[in-house]
C-alpha cells in the first residue's frame, strides 16, 4: 500500500494578526496534486488539523474544499484523528455517516481498537488511532492509574497491540510528543515541564507509525516511527525547515519506503539582519520581497518609524528587533529569557522579588497552576 502521511494544518491560523489562510490553501492544492500523481490509496492526517477547538468559518469551508476533492473526485479515502489543537467532538460530528464517503474520523478514545480497514494491493492494512488525551481522560475513561502522558500514552498503545492481528500490516496514528525529537516554537505545550513527553519503544511492533504535533519533518528512534512537520513554517524557528508530507510504501514485510515530498509556500518565512539603509535598497530588487519576514536591525542609533520605512519595501514585516541597540552581553541574556517558560520566568521573578528560590511545595503549587490556565485556555479557544 501506498499513502501519505501528514499533519499539523492548523486552518485558520493567524501569525502576527496575519491570517495564513491563502497560504494553507495554496500548499493543500499542492497536496492533492501529490496525491493524484503519486496515485496513493490513502491520505492519514495525525491531527492538528484545525488551529483552534472552534475554527472560523472561513477555516471550514477550506477544509470542507479540500477533503470533497480528495475523497470524492480522487476517491481516495482520508483517515485522521484530532490532535491538541482541535476540538475533538466538533471534528468528529458526523463521523458515521462520513466513513461511508470515504472520510474515516478517530475522534474517541473507545475506537482506538477498532480499526479503519483500507485495502492495498498486496492485501489489507489496518490503521488504529489514538486521538490526542491527556493522563486525566484515559484515567477515568479507563479507570487506569496513569499520572503522565507517557503512561496513558502507554497504556493506549498495548490496548491496541492486544487487539492487532499480526496476520495484516498494522499503521498506528498518533499526536503526541516523543521525548528527544525536535520540537518548535510554534507548538502549543501539551503540559509543563517536559511531562508531555512519551517513550518510543511501545511504537516499534507496529509497520508504520504516524505521528502529528512536531512541526519538524523528522523520525525518532526507528525509521518507522516518523512526524510528517506541519504544512506550512508557523514560527520563524522553523524557517529552515523543509516543509512537505510523506510517502509511504508498505510491502508484506512491513515498510518498504519513504519519501519527503515538498510543499513550496507562497510566502516564505525568513529573518534579515543588517542596517536600515543596506536592507531598504535590498528590498528595492529582493524579487521575494512578499515574504513573512522579522527584521533585525543593527544600526546603533535610534530610528524614526522603522518599521514603516520597511514596509514600504517589504509589505509583509510582521516582527522587527533592535539587537544593535543592545550591548552584546544584554542581548544575549534578553534572548535567552524570552526561550524559557512560564514556570522558568516565575521562578526567577519570584527569586528577584524574595531573595530566595522557591519551595518545592511553592514550586508544585505554580505548576499547578499554569498547567490549569493553558487547559482553560484550550477550553475557551
Amino acid at each position: 500500500m501506498k499513502f501519505i502521511h501528514t499533519s499539523d494544518w492548523h486552518i485558520g491560523r493567524q501569525f502576527h494578526n496575519v491570517s495564513l489562510l491563502d497560504d494553507q490553501h495554496y500548499v493543500l492544492e499542492q497536496l492533492i496534486e501529490h496525491i493524484r500523481r503519486e496515485s496513493v490509496d490513502a491520505l492519514i492526517i495525525a491531527g492538528d488539523i484545525y488551529d483552534r477547538s472552534v475554527p472560523p468559518a472561513s477555516a471550514v469551508q477550506l477544509l470542507d474544499d479540500v477533503l470533497n476533492t480528495i475523497c470524492n473526485d480522487l476517491e481516495v479515502p482520508v483517515v485522521m484523528i484530532p490532535g491538541n489543537h482541535d476540538g475533538a467532538e466538533r471534528l468528529r460530528f458526523g463521523a458515521r455517516q462520513l466513513s461511508r464517503a470515504g472520510l474515516h474520523i478517530i475522534g474517541e478514545l473507545t475506537q482506538i481498537t477498532e480499526p479503519v480497514i483500507l485495502q492495498g494491493k498486496a492485501g489489507p492494512v489496518c490503521f488504529y488511532g489514538i486521538p490526542y488525551n491527556d493522563p486525566e481522560s484515559v484515567r477515568n475513561h479507563f479507570g487506569v492509574d496513569v499520572s503522565t502522558h507517557d503512561q496513558a500514552h502507554a497504556f493506549l498503545v498495548e490496548q491496541i497491540k492486544a487487539a492487532a492481528s499480526d496476520q495484516t500490516s498494522n499503521v498506528l496514528i498518533s499526536h503526541c510528543f516523543i521525548d528527544g525529537a525536535e520540537a518548535s516554537e510554534s507548538e502549543r505545550p501539551l503540559s509543563i515541564g517536559g511531562a508531555d513527553r512519551v517513550n518510543y519503544e511501545p511504537f516499534a511492533d507496529f509497520d508504520y507509525v504516524a505521528l502529528g504535533h512536531l512541526h519538524s519533518p523528522q523520525y525518532k528512534g526507528k525509521e518507522h516511527i516518523r512526524y510528517s512537520g506541519s504544512i506550512l513554517k508557523y514560527s520563524f524557528s522553523e524557517q529552515r525547515q523543509q516543509k512537505g508530507v510523506t510517502l509511504i510504501e508498505l510491502d508484506v514485510d512491513g515498510l518498504k519506503s519513504t519519501a519527503h515530498l515538498s510543499l513550496q509556500p507562497q510566502r516564505d518565512m525568513r529573518t534579515i539582519e543588517g542596517e536600515l539603509k543596506t536592507i531598504l535598497e535590498q528590498g528595492e530588487t529582493d524579487p521575494n520581497n512578499d515574504d513573512y519576514l522579522l527584521i533585525r536591525l543593527t544600526d546603533r542609533h535610534a530610528i524614526l518609524d522603522p518599521i514603516g520605512k520597511l514596509r514600504e519595501v517589504y509589505p509583509n514585516v510582521l516582527h522587527l528587533e533592535k539587537p544593535g541597540m543592545l550591548e552584546t552581553g544584554e542581548r544575549q541574556v534578553n534572548r535567552d529569557k524570552l526561550k524559557q517558560g512560564e514556570l522558568e520566568m516565575f521562578r526567577d521573578f519570584f527569586e528577584q522579588v524574595f531573595g530566595s528560590t522557591l519551595t518545592p511545595e511553592q514550586d508544585e503549587a505554580i505548576r499547578h497552576t499554569i498547567s490549569l490556565i493553558h487547559k482553560q485556555d484550550g477550553d475557551r479557544a
